[in-house]
């Protein structure tokens, strides 16, 4: 149905301008804006409405019909990264950074499209060389990442503390920050950070399996007050349980895998196969 409406604008157009005396070439051009705003305007559903496999079906044919335009090249390899094909998704990031008009941020999106590709030291020498005037909260939550790898401490944490205040939404960067301090030994810090990050976004099960990892490495096993479904519940104690194990706490995992199984809505089939297996060993 998209055709007709746009034919009916560009004619309903067109015949204004004529009747106004404009010249043919004045006809041609809002002709012209006309399909470039429609264009416009499909192009961003296709990015943040569309199935990322039918937004990469988009712009491949897109790309394929005028293969010039870096603003299709950039669509398809955005939406490569959405349909969570990595390894293309970079190499199209690469052809949008070498061509004319290319940005800052679309450099910050190729290391992050590089990192998802597993090609962590190419990512860096990306960031490394766009200069440190562009101050994103992509750019620094990449920075903290890489960082982390190379486990350079300080800079994590500092790049880290500027992405959360550069955005609204801070959920996942807190969480990735909890989860570095906890791959550190740092679990006090990391406990604080997944409760902040839950307090942004109180459905993310991560951020609570995470939080539940660093209490138990505390040999704190109380369950955190925090909002959960039933079903959750029964898989933090899980978690809880498995943590209590793998630290010698044997007598309470076991207590902590019957209350998973107790509380799970359903049949709890992990959890039943760990208690039994626990069972066994302690028999023996």
């Amino acid at each position: 149905m998209r055709h007709p409406i746009l034919v009916s604008l560009c004619v309903c157009g067109a015949l204004a301008l004529s009747a106004c005396g404009q010249s043919q070439e004045d006809v041609e051009r809002a002709v012209q804006d006309v399909i470039s705003s429609d264009e416009t305007n499909l192009n961003a559903i296709m990015m943040s409405a569309a199935d990322p496999e039918e937004a990469v079906s988009y712009f491949r044919n897109a790309v394929a019909a005028d293969p010039s335009r870096i603003d299709r090249h950039r669509g398809l390899a955005q939406s490569l990264i959405r349909a969570k094909h990595p390894i293309e998704g970079e190499k199209v990031w690469a052809k949008v950074v070498s061509m004319e008009g290319a940005t800052d941020d679309d450099r910050v999106d190729y290391a992050d499209a590089l990192i998802r590709a597993g090609k962590w030291k190419e990512a860096e020498q990306v960031l490394d060389a766009i200069p440190p005037t562009l101050e994103t909260f992509k750019r620094y939550r990449l920075e903290a990442m890489i960082a982390d790898s190379n486990k350079e401490w300080k800079k994590a944490d500092s790049f880290y503390e500027t992405a959360v205040g550069l955005t609204t939404q801070p959920s996942n960067v807190l969480n990735n920050w909890g989860y570095s301090k906890l791959t550190r030994g740092d679990y006090a810090a990391a406990e604080r950070l997944f409760l902040e990050s839950i307090g942004y976004d109180r459905n993310s099960f991560t951020a609570k399996n995470n939080l539940v990892l660093a209490r138990g490495a505390q040999r704190n096993y109380q369950m955190p007050v925090i909002e959960m479904t039933q079903v959750e519940r029964a898989q933090l104690l899980y978690t809880m349980a498995l943590s209590a194990i793998k630290q010698g706490d044997v007598t309470i995992g076991k207590g902590l895998l019957e209350d998973a199984i107790e509380t799970h809505p359903q049949h709890f089939d992990e959890a039943a196969l760990s208690l039994r297996a626990l069972e066994r060993n302690v028999s023996r």
